[in-house]
């Protein structure tokens, strides 16, 4: 048997964060490349957006609602690199404010409830903020990367993401 059975799939009542949050940025952010993980030979601009595994609350009714932590990083390369990166990190937290203030919904996924910056973009040298003894490997040459915090609060969509077939028994 390949994959999960459906009947497992219907249990989840989330989609990723990421999910979300990717479909918001693209519609957003049209002509940059907006992703959850970096290619082996990447192209710039590119925002890549990651779930926080430090943080994870339930503020309210959990049928309902979910919230995490979310790293967004914004690389751009020279000739305006560092000037690029930090208008892209202000780009997005506006994208993301008008989708919380606008009621956008995401079918599937749902819409998000509430934004607030955990963290104001800083500029950084590596490819990941490294906590502790490991580190990443630096930038290529000419590429800026700004990193940004935000602690999102999402309502769940209307209707479960893997809904039952309806043959199922």
């Amino acid at each position: 048997m390949a994959g999960i059975p459906d009947h497992i799939k219907a249990l989840a009542e989330l989609s990723p964060v990421e999910d979300l949050l990717l479909a918001i940025l693209r519609k957003g952010l049209p002509g940059v490349r907006v992703k959850s993980l970096i290619d082996r030979h990447e192209q710039f601009p590119l925002v890549l957006v990651r779930r926080d595994p430090t943080f994870g609350e339930w503020g309210a009714d959990t049928r309902f609602t979910d919230s995490a932590r979310v790293v967004v990083n914004c690389f751009a390369e020279d000739p305006d690199g560092d000037s690029d990166a930090a208008i892209l990190s202000e780009a997005v937290r506006v994208v993301l404010r008008d989708a919380w203030l606008k009621h956008e919904v995401v079918p599937g996924r749902g819409h998000i409830t509430r934004v607030d910056m955990n963290s104001s973009p800083r500029r950084a040298s590596d490819w990941a903020t490294a906590t502790g003894p490991v580190q990443y490997a630096d930038l290529p040459t000419g590429v800026w990367r700004y990193e940004s915090i935000f602690d999102i609060q999402i309502r769940k969509p209307r209707t479960r993401p893997f809904p039952l077939p309806l043959n199922h028994p």
